[in-house]
Parts: C-alpha cells; sequence; structure tokens
C-alpha cells in the first residue's frame, strides 16, 4: 500500500564524501525539528509561431533548510573543518577552511511506509544558532543549516525509496550511502 498523506521528519544523517560519488559511513544527526526542500533551477521557454512553443528546465539541485534541536560536534568537525585542540580539549573555527562535500540521509513518515532520501552533493553553511534567556519555562532554542544540494558529476541529485523498495535497501539505508549501480 502506498502513502496517502507524509509527515514528520527523522533519522537524520550525513555522510562525507571522500571522492565524486563516494562517502564514508553515514553518521546520525538526532533531533530534526524541520527540514524543507526548495527546488533550484529556472525553467526557461522559448516562443517561436506566437507560442511557448519550447520549454527547458535548469535542474541545479535544491536549497535546503534543516533545523535542529542541535547540530553534532561531529558535523562542526567532519564537515565544516572546525579544527580541534586536543589539550584543551576545545574545537574553533578558522577563517580560511572550506565546508566538505556530503550526502543527506533522512526520512519522512507516512501513513503506511513513509520514505527515506539521499541527497548526495551537499555543501552546508555554518549553522546559525539562536539564544533566548530563561523565563518561566524553558523553551528550547534550535539551530539551523542552509544547505545546498547540487548534481553530481553524474547527474545524480537525489535518490528515495519507494512503497515496494526491497528490505534489504531499506534495512541498509543509514549503513551506507544507497547509489545507483
Amino acid at each position: 500500500m502506498a502513502d496517502r498523506v507524509k509527515y514528520g521528519v527523522r533519522k537524520v544523517h550525513y555522510a562525507l564524501m571522500t571522492t565524486m560519488g563516494t562517502y564514508s559511513t553515514p553518521v546520525s544527526m538526532p533531533g530534526a525539528v524541520s527540514l524543507s526542500l526548495s527546488p533550484s533551477g529556472d525553467l526557461t521557454p522559448f516562443y517561436a509561431d506566437d507560442i511557448r512553443y519550447f520549454v527547458t528546465m535548469a535542474n541545479n539541485g535544491y536549497d535546503i533548510d534543516l533545523e535542529l534541536a542541535y547540530v553534532p560536534e561531529s558535523f562542526l568537525t567532519d564537515i565544516m573543518g572546525m579544527d580541534q585542540d586536543s589539550t584543551a580539549k576545545v574545537i574553533y573555527e578558522k577563517s580560511d577552511v572550506q565546508p566538505k562535500p556530503f550526502a543527506l540521509l533522512f526520512e519522512e513518515e507516512g501513513d503506511a511506509t513513509g520514505t527515506k532520501f539521499v541527497l548526495y552533493n551537499c555543501v552546508a553553511n555554518r549553522p546559525n544558532r539562536n539564544l533566548a534567556t530563561k523565563e518561566d519555562a524553558i523553551n528550547p532554542q534550535t539551530q539551523s543549516l542552509t544547505i545546498y544540494a547540487s548534481p553530481l558529476d553524474s547527474g545524480e541529485v537525489y535518490a528515495q525509496t519507494k512503497s515496494d523498495t526491497t528490505t534489504t535497501v531499506l534495512n541498509g539505508w543509514y549503513s551506507s550511502v544507497w547509489k545507483h549501480a
């Protein structure tokens, strides 16, 4: 049975891209609050014979906003390139370090099966952090990442499971990054 509705986001993971299209083992990023994907690329019409004769689309991937309870330290060091002082046990940011590309994995729930996703070629901006004073109740503050997902050299942007995806693929989704053979 296929899903009729989708809701929720969970099991967000990242996997460092080691070479174009090859990845390290996915690492969990617990505490997903929200995730939105906006297509990047324009439709371009060509007019002839006084009509819209042909329309082409540029698929430049997706612009992603990911809100988490807290961006894990491993993401800051593995992906954002923050350095570590092993003696003082402090991580720090340097202005000349570029973020590393990674795959982003996550799933959305559904009324029947839900769907697992992987975006293959992502780069993140430094996380936003909002802080607020405690009042009568403690209201957790979140952190958010702006992520750009671009096509791989092969043209692949993302993959998602279906209602009839094999159990082997579903069970192994967060063990390694699934790629088309």
